[in-house]
């Protein structure tokens, strides 16, 4: 890439603006994954009887539908981070784009 428009692409506000913006959202998305899975993990280690619970007069016991919630809630911030980056930080990269290539 040209030095030129690497230091233009770097000078602009609205890159400044992406480059937080999109930092800071990752870095809490990463945090909530990381409390979730972790609080699973020490969960099972340190509360096995809780987990081994039934749920009602059933097998199911409550480490399923946790176990369950983990996944889910990767897969709803992945979705979530998706929508972000296709609607507020795609429209800055194209603000960057237009600004840089005129």
């Amino acid at each position: 890439m040209d030095h030129d428009i690497v230091s233009r692409i770097e000078a602009d506000p609205n890159y400044q603006a992406l480059r937080s913006r999109r930092s800071g959202f990752g870095w809490m998305l990463t945090i909530a994954m990381l409390v979730v899975y972790y609080g699973f993990v020490l969960l099972v280690a340190f509360q096995k009887d809780l987990l081994a619970t039934p749920i009602g007069a059933g097998v199911t016991t409550w480490g399923m539908p946790l176990g369950f919630g983990v996944i889910v809630f990767t897969i709803l911030i992945t979705a979530i981070y998706v929508r972000r980056a296709n609607s507020e930080f795609d429209d800055l990269n194209d603000k960057i784009r237009r600004e840089v290539l005129k």
